[in-house]
């Protein structure tokens, strides 16, 4: 696949014509709006690098796409055995901060998700051509740790420090065409699908995970069958944690919004901190764009477009409870579906916020009475996280089934082959023979492989056996995957946060997270009860102390879930830990710990910590505190035991 707008070798580009040069990068570059700014940035490129490369054999790529970040480099120029990866800065006579982490993202982007790259030396040089050379620290710049930086007249020197005599080159063939398998995060994907990026341009899509695009033609298929026949359907999508069911759902909502508006496609989601997130990045994101387009806009104005395509589930079910009239959404997506109330959950809230008396609904029947206000054709997608229920009153899927079984016969339903064999999703014998008897099962409906981990795919599987107190096939587990997906422990809380400082690079995030239960954290400075700003802590940079990155504010199981950053810091609470080779569930309240019994809100915190230790893409470390015996809430009896669980399963100690 040719992923650059011009390649050639350094020989073919010294002596071809600019013109020439020039010509095909305008023929491959399609945002006209920009195209004189453009053209004057790569004649200057051109220009300064037909002087610069002479004498070097090799070659050069101009405008080489990033897929993850849905961007381009401005050149990549392989010499020998190094990849150098160059952001120019056309008229600039400083280094600005944001430039060196922007190139690193790049080179960290081909060393993770490009196999060509994975074992190379990639080197990422950010030349502003009016500004000073600086001092190259070759080691530092090959760790990432820093920038080459230089200007106009400084490139070939700078190429030059990194050459080493007899070295094996590299096969240009081979790297061009070497599998690319980039992972987005969620805000990644987000934004570059309401750009307009096709998913196949941004996630992986190597023969080994189920490909996302599956199962979006799948949903489309069934979509536009109930569309022409005027039926009612609802489709469940399943996967295990990070297998990209909400950039599914993203990708599904957004398509149809732009295939016909009129089917008012909406995403929504119970998850709080999610649609706050994905709001205010893609809000973020469409004001840079308009602005760097010459265009004039406000926030304000932004924002009303974004916030009519990601939906708070809450917010919609209000406004069908207070106007008993058919809806405008003709597809809607529900992520997370698993968090949908139950009736007793419902009613209460309905009974104490609405002052409604004998609401007898649950959410996922109160949601398909709006839909069934239609009187022809709509399409519900349930997106449906396994084992994901961490709250009071969640009703997981079984709640679902029940509403089509005893009230919505007429419903058109589509299943997930593994629906029915995981305990994970449906315990009900009964309700999967329902399913089994009275819907469509699609292979495609499944997302297999984990996404967000990029580095294991084994993660979720590791985090399952571990919580089961499966040692050995835990430890088997974490062999398999330590090198790519590094899992420390520690009890050191400051060596815990030097470790995450020392791995993130360019814009990579780093947080610390714990159970909202872990209340006996507190003493250590780890306060679950102060409540975050989760677009601030997801989006704002390190030197913000909102920010994850400056590991002071804490997120919890409801900020995070549904998220993801780079590398955590998961703090271990007493809320949860092993006893008499059995986990103790508790929850704290006034100045005790209670028992827990109810198996439901066992499985709730077991599931807290299930939604914890997969929240990382690249690496996290379990810290768990000592006890003190100053302290009857914290006994060393909390954290022992815990903390041999963790050796006898061999996990590395920082």
């Amino acid at each position: 696949m040719n992923r650059a707008y011009y390649k050639n070798s350094i020989s073919e580009f010294l002596i071809e014509d600019s013109n020439v040069i020039l010509g095909q990068l305008s023929l491959n570059h399609s945002n006209r709006s920009l195209e004189d700014l453009q053209k004057n940035s790569w004649v200057k490129q051109i220009d300064v690098l037909k002087k610069e490369l002479q004498g070097l054999e090799g070659s050069i790529y101009f405008e080489f796409g990033i897929p993850r970040m849905g961007k381009r480099v401005d050149n990549i120029i392989i010499v020998d055995d190094c990849v150098f990866i160059v952001e120019f800065k056309v008229g600039d006579d400083k280094y600005a901060k944001h430039a060196e982490r922007q190139v690193i993202d790049y080179t960290l982007d081909l060393r993770n998700f490009h196999e060509g790259s994975h074992y190379l030396k990639l080197i990422p040089v950010l030349v502003s051509t009016n500004a000073a050379n600086e001092y190259i620290d070759v080691d530092s710049i090959i760790e990432l740790d820093n920038v080459a930086k230089c200007n106009k007249h400084g490139i070939k020197q700078t190429i030059e420090k990194f050459l080493l005599p007899e070295q094996v080159k590299i096969d240009i063939n081979l790297w061009e065409n070497a599998i690319y398998k980039p992972t987005p995060t969620i805000v990644e994907a987000c934004q570059a699908l309401y750009k307009g990026h096709k998913v196949e341009e941004i996630s992986r899509s190597d023969a080994g995970a189920i490909n996302l695009s599956k199962t979006t033609s799948c949903l489309n298929t069934i979509i536009e069958d109930s569309k022409a026949n005027r039926k009612k359907t609802i489709c469940f999508v399943t996967g295990v944690p990070g297998a990209g069911k909400t950039l599914a759902g993203l990708k599904i909502a957004n398509e149809r919004m732009k295939t016909d508006e009129n089917e008012h496609a909406v995403f929504l989601s119970g998850n709080g901190p999610l649609v706050d997130v994905l709001r205010e990045a893609l809000t973020r994101d469409s004001v840079k764009n308009t602005r760097e387009n010459g265009k004039v806009t406000t926030k304000t104005e932004t924002k009303r477009k974004t916030n009519a395509f990601i939906q708070n589930i809450h917010h919609f079910r209000d406004e069908y409870l207070k106007n008993n009239i058919e809806p405008i959404e003709r597809v809607v997506v529900f992520d997370e579906a698993q968090r949908a109330w139950t009736e007793h959950q419902v009613s209460s809230f309905m009974k104490r916020k609405k002052g409604i008396e004998n609401f007898k609904m649950s959410e996922p029947e109160f949601l398909i009475d709006v839909m069934n206000r239609h009187k022809d054709w709509c399409v519900v997608v349930c997106l449906i996280g396994g084992g994901q229920e961490i709250n009071t009153g969640e009703a997981g899927l079984e709640e679902w089934i029940n509403t089509f079984k005893y009230n919505y016969q007429d419903w058109e339903v589509h299943y997930s082959d593994l629906i029915t064999d995981s305990i994970n999703y449906i315990k009900s014998i009964d309700k999967k023979e329902w399913l089994y008897s009275n819907a469509k099962q699609e292979k495609d409906l499944h997302l297999a492989v984990s996404l967000r981990s990029f580095r294991s795919e084994k993660l979720s599987e590791f985090v399952h056996e571990f919580l089961e107190l499966n040692k050995d096939k835990a430890k088997e587990l974490y062999c398999q995957i330590y090198h790519d997906f590094p899992i420390y422990i520690t009890r050191n809380f400051e060596l815990a946060k030097s470790w995450l400082r020392s791995k993130a690079k360019g814009t990579e995030r780093i947080g610390i997270i714990a159970s909202s239960g872990a209340r006996r954290l507190k003493p250590l400075g780890i306060d679950v009860k102060n409540e975050i700003s989760a677009p601030d802590w997801f989006l704002n940079d390190d030197v913000d102390i909102r920010s994850s990155n400056f590991l002071e504010n804490i997120a919890t199981e409801f900020d995070i879930q549904g998220l993801e950053i780079d590398y955590t810091c998961v703090a271990w609470g007493a809320n949860f830990h092993i006893i008499n080779n059995s986990w103790k569930y508790q929850s704290f309240k006034g100045t005790k710990w209670l028992n827990i019994n109810q198996e439901i809100s066992k499985s709730y915190l077991k599931n807290t910590y299930r939604v914890l230790m997969t929240r990382a893409r690249q690496g996290m470390v379990l810290f768990l505190p000592f006890g003190s015996d100053l302290d009857h809430t914290r006994p060393n009896s909390f954290y022992n035991k815990t903390w041999d669980y963790f050796k006898e399963i061999g996990i590395k100690e920082l």
